[in-house]
Formats: structure tokens, C-alpha cells, sequence
């Protein structure tokens, strides 16, 4: 598919999600054919300000291309200014704004979801940012609407498209529902049909099967994944097969999940040094060790190990455990 003039053989994307979608999150889902990938959102009053942590957030490298910078704010201006910046500076695939967060300390400063309950503002923060860019494709990533009684899709789709948005995604759930109850699916294709631009999908997106459904059921044209990728990277592996009609395996072995975690280590340590990279590696564990004997035990040895050497030890006694764990579920 193609946004704009930046095309991906891959349909299937990786959503960006703060604190988890650095640079080791998507070499790892690119690796695994992972179509775009986002950055972390990031504040346009931080790019303006060029905080570093917050430029941090931006880099990027040539691998991981179409990658898409997210970024949010409450003013048209302040946005633009900060679209320009990030455009000529960092030179991404594709610049993405966010009316989808419900985080409260987002959406009291009028950002994220908060842009819907107010859709002028909302056109002149699009119109504002596609004007300031003019050779990027910008895309949008929404929510259905600010509650229940203030559905905007697809209204909002189709005055998105005439300011010159390149494509849509929409996780089908209001701000007020944040991630409760079950996404609106049926929203998705609504879009679909009124747009002519493409049409993402995002939402409840919990295995690798729900991919072929949301293809299915909705008509959209790729589909971003989120929560499901925690701890998963082989979620865009296995989506892909599904989607060519092959079969891909039903769970990952301990001693897979003890090779993705010393890759996402080192990679970690790359980016951030060993003290960001340890500390930041432990909520990673959280999400690979589960679901087999003695995950709990493992797990906490992990997250409580204080030295970079301590925790790789654990790994080889995780590692040397997985011989026999692995053995046993293939009886």
C-alpha cells in the first residue's frame, strides 16, 4: 500500500505507544516485518523547546524506514513550528498527529483525544501542520469521538481528507472508554467507505489472527498494532503467514524468548548506555517471561537484578531452564 508517495509491502504496522516504541522496539518488530513503524509520541512544545530527552525520542535510523515521527499539541501554530522542525532536522517517512491518547495528563492540555470534542481546532491544527510540510505525507491517528454522545467518525475522516491528510487510523473506542469495552470495528469500516484516502485500522488487535479479522470484517487497508506487540515482536511474523495462509507457531519457546531478550538488551544498550538500558529492559520482561513453569521466578530475578552482569546471568539460568521447559511442552 502506498501513503502518499512512501510505499510498504508489509500491511501490518507497529502503533506507537510512549515508553515502549524506541529504537530496540522497532528494529525488533521491523526485523519481524513490521510494514511502519512510529516513534513514541512526542510533544511539539518539547521539539520547539529542542529539549534533548524529548529530540531523543525522534532518532531514528536508516533500518527502520518507513518509520513515522507521532507528535501532539493543542496549538496550530505550536504544531506547525514543531512539523517543520522535525521535517527538516530528522528527515522521517511520514509525520503522524495524535487526537487518539485519553491519558488525562495529555488530554487537560487539549491534546490527543481532547482535539475531537472541538473539530475546528482540530482542522486548523491538520491544515496548520500539512501546510508547514508540504513535501511529507501527514496522517492522522484518532479515536472514534470524545464519549458515547460525541461520535465524529466519519465526519471527521472526511474533513481530514479534504485538508489533505494522507491516511487515517482509527482505534474505534471514544476517549471516555479509554482502553474499556470492546473497539467499534463496524467505525472502522464506516471510515473505509466514506474516505478514499487509506484507512488503518487499530484496535483489539490481541494475536496475530485478529489481523486476517479486522482485514475482513472492516475493508481497511492496513492495520496497526499496539498491545498486542508487547512482548511479542514475532506478532508481525506470524501475521504475515496467516495472511499468505501459512501457519505459524501457536507460542514462541522460553528459549526464543531468551534470544529476543538478549537482542533487545544489547540493542537497549546501544541507544541508552547500560543504566537507561538496564532499568528501561526490565519492563520488557514483564511482557516475554510468562505463560510457562516457573515464569514468575525468573521474571523476578530479572526485574530485581541491580548490575548489567547480574542480569545477563539470569538469562543463562533462564536459558540453561529453557532446555528442559521446551522439551517437556513438545512431548
Amino acid at each position: 500500500m502506498k501513503i502518499g508517495s512512501i510505499h510498504t509491502e508489509s500491511p501490518v504496522f507497529l502503533a506507537p505507544m510512549a515508553g515502549v516504541t524506541d529504537y530496540a522496539c522497532r528494529i525488533l518488530c521491523k526485523e519481524m516485518g513490521a510494514g511502519v513503524v512510529y516513534s513514541e509520541f512526542v510533544s511539539a512544545d518539547g521539539i520547539i523547546r529542542q529539549n534533548q530527552k524529548t529530540l531523543h525520542l525522534i532518532r531514528f535510523q536508516e533500518e527502520e524506514r518507513p518509520i513515522g515521527i507521532q507528535i501532539f499539541g493543542n496549538s496550530p501554530e505550536v504544531m506547525a513550528k514543531a512539523a517543520r522542525f522535525v521535517a527538516d532536522k530528522f528527515q522521517p517517512d511520514i509525520l503522524d498527529i495524535n487526537y487518539g491518547c485519553p491519558v488525562p495528563k495529555v488530554t487537560k492540555r487539549g491534546a490527543g483525544s481532547a482535539a475531537l470534542k472541538d473539530l475546528h481546532l482540530m482542522d486548523e491544527i491538520t491544515a496548520a501542520v500539512v501546510q508547514s510540510v508540504p513535501n511529507l505525507p501527514v496522517t492522522v491517528k484518532m479515536r472514534a469521538g470524545w464519549n458515547s454522545t460525541s461520535i465524529v467518525v466519519p465526519e471527521a475522516g472526511e474533513r481530514l481528507e479534504k485538508i489533505g491528510v494522507k491516511a487515517i487510523t482509527l482505534h474505534p473506542r471514544t476517549a471516555v472508554q479509554s482502553y474499556n469495552d470492546k473497539a467499534d470495528w463496524s467505525l472502522i469500516k464506516e471510515l473505509k467507505q466514506t474516505v478514499s484516502i487509506p484507512v488503518i485500522g487499530n484496535g483489539d488487535v490481541s494475536a496475530p489472527h485478529r489481523v486476517a479479522e479486522m482485514f475482513e470484517e472492516t475493508g481497511c487497508d492496513a492495520v496497526m498494532v499496539g498491545r498486542g506487540a508487547l512482548g511479542n515482536p514475532w506478532f508481525f511474523k506470524d501475521s504475515l503467514a496467516l495472511l499468505n495462509g501459512k501457519s505459524p507457531p501457536e507460542t514462541r519457546s522460553v528459549t526464543e524468548r531468551v534470544e529476543i531478550c538478549r537482542r533487545h538488551l544489547d540493542l537497549l544498550l546501544e541507544d541508552r548506555g547500560e543504566r537507561w538500558g538496564l532499568n528501561l529492559m526490565k519492563k520488557h520482561f514483564g511482557w516475554y517471561i510468562r505463560g510457562f513453569p516457573d515464569a514468575a521466578k525468573h521474571r523476578r530475578a530479572l526485574v530485581t537484578a541491580l548490575e548489567l552482569d547480574e542480569m545477563r546471568q539470569e538469562l543463562n539460568v533462564l536459558e540453561k531452564a529453557a532446555e528442559k521447559i521446551d522439551t517437556l511442552a513438545y512431548v
